[in-house]
């Protein structure tokens, strides 16, 4: 006889996650603000509709930004999206590194400053 399974828990393979190529780009993207001063530590979460790569300045605080990755929008307004500290949407899209576009110009400004 089979047992049977444990019904409240989620199945971990149910999760959205960034693939390396991805997480890759973010990653380089991180490094270079990391480089500039600008961010100091990250934390990700993959949950059942989105993964997320929050941004900190400092560790214990709010996220400055969020990348996000809703699979389930990839036919509408775009699977990626940047998010400002405020809630706001910066940038949404299909392509990643388009999307982090945003952030890359907060790097120039900050580099040139």
């Amino acid at each position: 006889m089979q047992p049977t399974p444990f019904p409240g828990r989620p199945d971990p393979n149910d999760r959205t996650a960034f693939d390396r190529h991805e997480l890759g780009t973010i990653l380089g993207l991180y490094g270079r603000m990391v480089a500039a001063g600008e961010w100091r530590d990250y934390g990700m979460s993959f949950l059942r509709d989105v993964a997320i790569f929050s941004v900190f300045r400092r560790t214990a605080e709010h996220p400055i930004y969020r990348i996000e990755k809703r699979p389930k929008l990839r036919g509408r307004q775009g699977q990626y999206t940047v998010i400002g500290m405020d809630g706001q949407i910066l940038k949404r899209g299909h392509d990643l590194k388009t999307v982090l576009r945003v952030l890359e110009r907060k790097l120039i400004r900050a580099v040139g400053e």
